[in-house]
């Protein structure tokens, strides 16, 4: 199995290149939401350390904005709560998957959270932030401060890309992306 791992900045387009290489995903975004909407472990976990923010179950992402606004530290508290359980997801996901020819994870906080995946090939996606940002603000429960405080949180770009195999270049534009996609498949040999 060929493990490709896909990382970037917020809004930079991973989850559109994970799905034009493999139809077998890991999305930690999409993980996550899902440990906010059914993990009472979490919850209580999460309550336990905001008790007058956090109000019910299921977790309420906006309630999270505002905790992660109020103070950026809290964004490191609720990501060691949150992460341990999407370690597991994912291991899940590779034991699910481990007879398919190639699977992609979608994890922007890869390298920031030390995920060691023997053989993986890591892919960074490069989009230009004044793009990332005026598709950011098309999004429902977009907040400028939220962004800024979370792209804080990720390693510079620069460090990222010296980290991966392979950069693709995105400038949002499906024609000149997918070029680039059927390139990377064919030096992945996909």
């Amino acid at each position: 199995m060929k493990i490709i791992g896909i990382i970037g900045k917020i809004g930079s387009g991973k989850t559109y290149i994970s799905g034009k290489i493999s139809k077998f995903n890991f999305n930690a975004d999409k993980e996550v939401s899902k440990i906010y909407e059914k993990n009472k472990t979490c919850f209580k976990k999460l309550k336990k350390k905001f008790p007058t923010k956090i109000s019910q179950f299921p977790v309420d992402k906006k309630e999270l904005q505002t905790i992660v606004n109020e103070n950026k530290k809290n964004l490191k508290t609720i990501s060691e709560i949150v992460h341990p359980l999407i370690r597991i997801e994912l291991k899940k996901f590779l034991k699910r998957y481990s007879n398919k020819k190639v699977v992609v994870l979608d994890i922007p906080l890869l390298i920031e959270n030390k995920i060691k995946i023997k053989n993986i090939v890591l892919v960074y996606v490069e989009a230009q932030t004044s793009k990332i940002i005026a598709r950011l603000k098309k999004r429902k429960n977009f907040n400028k401060k939220t962004y800024k405080i979370m792209n804080e949180y990720q390693l510079s770009s620069t460090f990222k890309k010296k980290s991966c195999k392979y950069i693709i270049k995105n400038n949002f534009k499906k024609r000149f992306v997918n070029k680039q996609l059927n390139k990377l498949k064919i030096k992945l040999g996909i």
